[in-house]
């Protein structure tokens, strides 16, 4: 029987229209259109990733993957997507379901790309396509899994080059305030990152990918340990009316005279790790490294007695 609604509405038995849609996923919602509605995973994270390269601003960042140039951020859109009904999953593609013009609400630039992007590569298959891909963007290459059937030994050498080849044994801070998922997971590969040390008090977040469990997952993924050190960090509650650099400075007095002397045990796991892994990041939210604990942690542990390496802030 049908509801009051879709006797009122026959045409649209859903409430994909009340849904309020951001500009990224009109930029996939237009892929697939102007594709002819389906795609397959990998060449939407494909041409995806080629029509971002194009644009002033990318709507998306990516990582180099299993498959080459992957967007965790790109996939979370196309899940929601998917659970809000405007797309349908199979196991090796995505099908647009409306016949809503998605190009239509596009910018004349993003118009363009796309528009080129499907003179481009509409004749390219999976494999012509990761294989143009890998040969004009190298360093998104390094872990795929593909490459060496697609690429000559020529490619696969300019490729290897972009792999990290650090020596040093360095203590690295990075946060993750103000940029993607990806930038930051690049951040870690570039510096051959091999654990990650999380040092919040409260390891979860509201901006996407950056809670504990998601950490563990996307680190897991590109061979880098994650490991949690809650006791190092600042409970959120000391952390709510910090405005001015002088609020900082006096809750990081508290935290140098209170906590990192009740944690050196902690410290001494940290500096263990970093001369057992060689390389390790010590990560918290903020960007500006003088409004963060991390700051005073690694240096309180380049005072341990056995600190004989670098200290650098990402």
């Amino acid at each position: 029987m049908r509801t009051v609604f879709e006797m009122l509405f026959p045409a649209q038995r859903n409430l994909n229209y009340l849904y309020p849609m951001f500009y990224r996923r009109k930029i996939i919602l237009a892929l697939l259109q102007v594709f002819g509605g389906r795609l397959e995973k990998i060449i939407l994270q494909k041409l995806l990733f080629l029509v971002c390269q194009k644009q002033k601003e990318p709507e998306y960042d990516f990582i180099p993957y299993l498959y080459g140039c992957y967007s965790y951020s790109a996939k979370a859109d196309l899940f929601t997507m998917v659970k809000k009904d405007f797309l349908t999953e199979d196991e090796t593609g995505y099908l647009k379901k409306d016949r809503k013009n998605y190009l239509a609400l596009l910018d004349d630039e993003d118009k363009k790309l796309i528009n080129q992007a499907y003179k481009l590569y509409n004749k390219m298959d999976r494999d012509r396509l990761m294989k143009f891909t890998y040969t004009n963007y190298p360093y998104y290459t390094i872990n795929s899994i593909p490459a060496k059937r697609l690429l000559t030994k020529e490619q696969l050498e300019q490729v290897y080059a972009f792999r990290p080849a650090l020596t040093t044994t360095t203590l690295y801070t990075i946060g993750y305030e103000g940029i993607s998922l990806e930038s930051y997971l690049n951040k870690l590969i570039k510096h051959d990152i091999k654990v990650l040390v999380d040092v919040r008090n409260n390891p979860l977040s509201q901006k996407f990918g950056f809670s504990k469990s998601q950490l563990i997952r996307y680190c897991e993924g590109l061979n880098i340990q994650y490991i949690h050190f809650g006791e190092v960090g600042i409970q959120s509650e000391y952390r709510q009316e910090l405005k001015e650099q002088s609020d900082y400075d006096n809750l990081f007095e508290s935290y140098k005279n209170k906590t990192l002397p009740n944690t050196i045990s902690t410290q001494e796991k940290i500096l263990a790790l970093l001369k057992h892994k060689k390389r390790i990041a010590l990560t918290c939210f903020e960007a500006n490294i003088c409004k963060c604990h991390r700051k005073h942690l690694a240096e309180a542990i380049t005072q341990l007695t056995q600190w004989n390496y670098e200290l650098k802030h990402i």
